[in-house]
């Protein structure tokens, strides 16, 4: 008795002929461009999303400027939870501050905001770091108006409020630049 062998699988002339492919790939939806210019090269990628193409297009400096933002919340809010006086006199040359408690709370507010950006500096999701970035520079905006406004009126200017207010702007301006430069869109080849 002889056992009958099966015929050897022979390939679908569909999967060969390249006409078939593109249709089916069509059909699918893949290969084309999309309403933002996207080429996917399949289903999964056009359902998820496609952010290595944002990896490869950061501005020139981001991650720096994250890691230097970062250090800088942290620096601070170290200081002003461990040494509260020292922070309120760099500022504002008084002698000694009525109440720690206030400082130390804009310290654990700041090292929660550092937390933050540590993170954010991990991430290649833009929406993340645009919204770190705005983050950054509402605090510093906030900052620059709230410290301008004091030593109005207390009538005194110190050089550490002049280097603090000047450091302010510039900090407001890079992270307002960060932020419009991340949200642009590709430029098209």
């Amino acid at each position: 008795m002889a056992t009958k062998q099966p015929p050897p699988l022979m390939k679908k002339h569909s999967q060969t002929d390249l006409v078939s492919r593109l249709k089916t790939r069509k059909i699918l939806g893949v290969g084309g461009e999309d309403d933002d210019g996207e080429v996917h090269r399949s289903k999964i990628s056009q359902v998820l999303g496609n952010e290595i193409k944002f990896a490869m297009r950061e501005p020139l400096g981001l991650r720096v400027w994250q890691f230097v933002s970062a250090i800088i919340f942290s620096g601070v809010a170290i200081m002003a939870l461990t040494f509260p006086e020292r922070l309120y006199d760099a500022v504002f040359e008084e002698e000694s501050v009525n109440s720690k408690t206030p400082v130390r709370l804009y310290g654990g507010a700041l090292l929660s905001i550092s937390l933050i950006m540590w993170n954010a500096l991990y991430t290649a999701e833009k929406v993340i770091i645009r919204w770190t970035l705005l983050t950054e520079a509402c605090y510093f905006g906030v900052q620059f108006l709230v410290t301008a406004i004091t030593l109005v009126e207390a009538g005194q200017v110190s050089m550490g409020a002049t280097l603090l207010l000047t450091s302010r702007v510039l900090f407001v301006l890079i992270s307002v630049y960060y932020y419009y430069q991340v949200g642009r869109r590709p430029k098209k080849v």
